[in-house]
C-alpha cells in the first residue's frame, strides 16, 4: 500500500531507522549496564538490584552455564518464571552465553510443558519451585538434562529471603511437593559461576542468531515456536523506541511490569527499551491480586504502565486505585488484545493520562502499530504502522483491498521473525512467497493511514451469511454501566450456522438479559444482537489477563 500514514507521524519520528547501529541484544544490554551502573534497574517486593549488580550476577550465570553445565552456542534453554529479579539474571546470562531462550508460561499443564520442552529440544531449564511438580510429570518425556530450581525470595538479602521462602512454603502452602533428578539451585549457580570471573567469555553474536524460541498459538491450537533473531529484536526495540521519542526521559524512567516478562508484549517493550533509557523496572509478581497489585504501586510515583485490557479494566473497578499516586505517570500503553473505549475513556479520566494502543503479534516480535503520541484521545485505532514497516490489507484471494474496506491484515518488517522452529509447513501458511506475514487479524485502513483491528479471523461470527466480529459486540455491552466485563463467541445452531453468545460479569446485580438485549437493540442490526446470554462470576483468561474465548462455547 502507498504509505499514507507517513503524513500523520508526529515531527520527532522517522519514517525509516537505521538498523546498522546494534548488532544484538548484548549490544544494548553492556551498553545500559555501562551507563547506569549505580542506577537501579529491576525491583520486586520492594528490593532493588543496579544495573552494576544485573551485569555481575548475569554474567555468573553465564559463566555457570557454559564452564559447568557445558553448554553451547545455539543450544536452547527454557526460563519457567514468574516476574521475579531471578528473571532478567537468568535471561542476560542465557544470551551472554550465545543460547537460545525458550520462555515458558509457568501455568502450563504437564503436557502443554512436555510438548513445549520437546519441540524446543531444550536440555536445560530455569523453573520456580511452586511449579516444580509439573515439570516432575512432564520430565520423562522431555529432553530435560540440567534443573535449576529457585524459590520466590532467592534474590533478597538474607533475612528477607528466608521470610519470604518459609511464609511461601510452609504458611500459604503454595509449594507442592515434588522429586526431580539432581536440581541445582539457583542461588549455587550464581555462586559457583562467580569463582573465576576471568573464564568468562561472552559470545559474539550476529544479527541473524536466534534470540528467542517465543512460543505462540497455544490458545488457538499447538503452540509453535518463532524464531525471533537478534536483529528481529533490536529493530523492534529501535522501531518502538523512536516512535515515543523524546518523551522518554534517559535514567528518570519508573515502569510498572504487571505483564509477564515471558510475553514478547512485556519482553520488548518494558524490559528491552526501558533498559536501554536506564529505567527502573517495577516487576509485579502476582498482577490478579489487584488490592496487593494496588499497593504495591500506591506511592511508587511510576511514568510509565503497560497492560491489557482486562487489567486496566480491573484496576478502574477497585476503589482504591483512584488513591494511587499517578502525578508522574505520562505513558500508558494497551496491548495484546483491543482496548475497548469505555476503559481508556475511564482511564484517562482517572489518571488524566490517555492510554496509548499498541499492536503486534509474537511473530513480528512483536509490535507493527502505535498511536502516535500526540493523539490526545481514543479514536478506536491500533494507531499507524511503525517506522520502517510495510502494511497490506488483503481479501481471501491475496488481492490488496480498497482503502476503507476490510481484509487481512498483512505486514513486513524487519521484525518479523525467520518462521516457525522445525516447521516449514506452518512457515509457510503465514510467510507467503512474497515475504508478507499473514496475521490472521481482519483489519481496515482509512484515509490518514489508522488501522482499525475488525476482530480475528479465527473468531468470526458467521450468522447465516452475515459476519459478526465478538470484538464490535463486546465493545456496545462493555458501555452498559451494569456491565464490569463481557466475552462474546459464536455457537452452533442448526438453522442459522452460528449464533452469537454473551458471557457477561455483572456490574449492578439487578441486571438482566432483557435490559442487554433492549441496550443492544439501539446500536447493533439484529442478526449482531446476542441470542444467548449468560451471566458468569468470572470469565477465563489466559495468564496475561486476554479472554479465553474457546471456554466461552
Amino acid at each position: 500500500m502507498e504509505k499514507i500514514w507517513l503524513k500523520n507521524y508526529p515531527d520527532d519520528v522517522p519514517a525509516e531507522i537505521d538498523f546498522k547501529q546494534l548488532h544484538s541484544i548484548l549490544d544494548i544490554f553492556n551498553e545500559a549496564c555501562e551507563k547506569y551502573r549505580d542506577k537501579p534497574a529491576f525491583e520486586n517486593l520492594h528490593h532493588t538490584i543496579t544495573y552494576g549488580e544485573l551485569n555481575k550476577q548475569s554474567q555468573n550465570f553465564a559463566n555457570y552455564l557454559t564452564q559447568i553445565l557445558k553448554l553451547k552456542k545455539g543450544d536452547r534453554v527454557a526460563i519457567m518464571l514468574p516476574n521475579l529479579l531471578q528473571y532478567p539474571i537468568a535471561l542476560f546470562g542465557i544470551l551472554r552465553a550465545g543460547l537460545i531462550v525458550v520462555n515458558v508460561n509457568p501455568l502450563y499443564t504437564h503436557s502443554e510443558l512436555e510438548h513445549q520442552l520437546s519441540d524446543a529440544q531444550a536440555e536445560t531449564i530455569i523453573i520456580l519451585v511452586n511449579f516444580a511438580s509439573t515439570l516432575e510429570s512432564a520430565l520423562p518425556r522431555t529432553p530435560i538434562k540440567n534443573i535449576i530450581v529457585t524459590e520466590l525470595g532467592d534474590c533478597f538479602p538474607f533475612i528477607k529471603r528466608h521470610l519470604v521462602n518459609f511464609v511461601i512454603k510452609k504458611i500459604k502452602k503454595m509449594v507442592p511437593s515434588y522429586t526431580l533428578p539432581n536440581p541445582i539451585l539457583f542461588r549455587d549457580a550464581l555462586t559457583v559461576g562467580a569463582q573465576n570471573p576471568s573464564s568468562f567469555d561472552e559470545k559474539t553474536l550476529r544479527q541473524n542468531d536466534i534470540a528467542f524460541l517465543q512460543y505462540t498459538g497455544g490458545t488457538t491450537g499447538i503452540a509453535k515456536g518463532a524464531m525471533l533473531t537478534h536483529h528481529n529484536m533490536v529493530a523492534n526495540m529501535l522501531q518502538a523506541k523512536a516512535w515515543m521519542g523524546d518523551s522518554l526521559k534517559e535514567g528518570q524512567e519508573i515502569i510498572v511490569t504487571a505483564l509477564p516478562l515471558y510475553h514478547i508484549f512485556s519482553l520488548t517493550v518494558n524490559c528491552l527499551i526501558f533498559l536501554e533509557i536506564g529505567a527502573k523496572n517495577v516487576l509485579i509478581t502476582n498482577p490478579r491480586d489487584i488490592p496487593g497489585f494496588i499497593k504495591n504501586i500506591k506511592h511508587l510515583k511510576f511514568t510509565a504502565i503497560t497492560g491489557v485490557n482486562t487489567l486496566f479494566n480491573a484496576l478502574l473497578h477497585h476503589p482504591d486505585f483512584e488513591n494511587v499516586d499517578f502525578s508522574h505517570l505520562h505513558i500508558s500503553v494497551g496491548g495484546g488484545m483491543a482496548v475497548q473505549k469505555i476503559v481508556a475513556e475511564r482511564w484517562e479520566t482517572v489518571t488524566k493520562c490517555g492510554l496509548l494502543e499498541g499492536y503486534g503479534l509474537t511473530e513480528a516480535s512483536p509490535a507493527i502499530s502505535m498511536t502516535p503520541l500526540n493523539l490526545k484521545h481514543y479514536n478506536g485505532s491500533i494507531g499507524l504502522p511503525l517506522p520502517s514497516t510495510d502494511i497490506s490489507i488483503r481479501d481471501e484471494s491475496g488481492k490488496e483491498v480498497a482503502l476503507g474496506e476490510s481484509g487481512e491484515l498483512c505486514v513486513k518488517g524487519p521484525q518479523v521473525m525467520l518462521g516457525y522452529w522445525r516447521n516449514p509447513q506452518e512457515t509457510e501458511n503465514v510467510i507467503k512467497a512474497d515475504g508478507w506475514l499473514y496475521t490472521g487479524d481482519i483489519a481496515k485502513m482509512d484515509n490518514n493511514g489508522f488501522i482499525y483491528i475488525v476482530d480475528r479471523k479465527k473468531d468470526m461470527i458467521n450468522v447465516s451469511g452475515f459476519k459478526v466480529f465478538p470484538t464490535e459486540i463486546e465493545g456496545v455491552i462493555a458501555k452498559h454501566p451494569g456491565v464490569k466485563e463481557v466475552g462474546v463467541v459464536g455457537v452452533n445452531d442448526p438453522v442459522h450456522g452460528e449464533l452469537v453468545k454473551a458471557v457477561i460479569i455483572k456490574k449492578d446485580p439487578a441486571l438482566t438479559k432483557e435490559e442487554i438485549i433492549r441496550f443492544c437493540h439501539e446500536e447493533l442490526t439484529g442478526y449482531k444482537i446476542p441470542k444467548i446470554i449468560e451471566f458468569w462470576d468470572a470469565l477465563p483468561k489466559t495468564t496475561v489477563g486476554k479472554t479465553l474465548r474457546r471456554a466461552l462455547r
